[in-house]
Formats: C-alpha cells, structure tokens, sequence
C-alpha cells in the first residue's frame, strides 16, 4: 500500500498506526482510547487507523498476526509494536518512550 509506505517514511512527527477490523471486539473498544491519545499528542506525532481486512497483503507483509496492534514509525522506520486492547494513557507513553 503505497501511501501508507510513504506516510511512514515522511520527515515530521512520528506515525502510530492502529491495524484493526471491524469485527474485532478489542479493536473496536480501543477505538475511543486511541482517538483520546490522539488528541492529547495531535504536535507530536500523527495517528492513523488500517483496516487489515480491507488492506490485508499489507497486513501479512507486516506480519501481523494479531489485532488490535499498533506500531510506531519514526525516521522511515518501525520502531514499536504494542499489542491488544489498551487505555489512551498506555497508547500515549508508547509513543513518549520513542520521541
């Protein structure tokens, strides 16, 4: 998927990336919590959502096997991978811990 490549290449802020589906109950709990880390980040980095059903070649060359993921992109590069369900608050100090 070209723009995703080339949204987590881009200079700036780093990209998070929720990998969801919608019928994943995890994934659509977490839902509101990333849009609260979003939020609370939105000058430092940038925050992105991928439907791995709808994009699912991407998904397997990431080799994701298990949703909700997020992972964290900064300088062009996967920096962090945080699996499962998770509270803004968790979702915020993941990204912290790689600006």
């Amino acid at each position: 998927m070209q723009v995703h490549d080339k949204a987590a290449r881009a200079d700036g802020p780093p990209l998070l990336v929720d990998y969801w589906a919608a019928w994943c109950g995890p994934c659509r709990m977490m839902a509101p919590e990333f849009a609260k880390a979003a939020e609370t980040l939105r000058h430092k980095a940038r925050f992105a959502k991928i439907d791995t059903e709808q994009f699912a070649s991407l998904s397997q060359r990431l080799q994701i096997r298990g949703i909700p993921l997020l992972i964290l992109y900064a300088n062009g590069q996967e920096v962090g991978r945080l699996s499962g369900a998770r509270p803004a608050n968790d979702i915020a100090d993941f990204v912290r811990q790689h600006l």
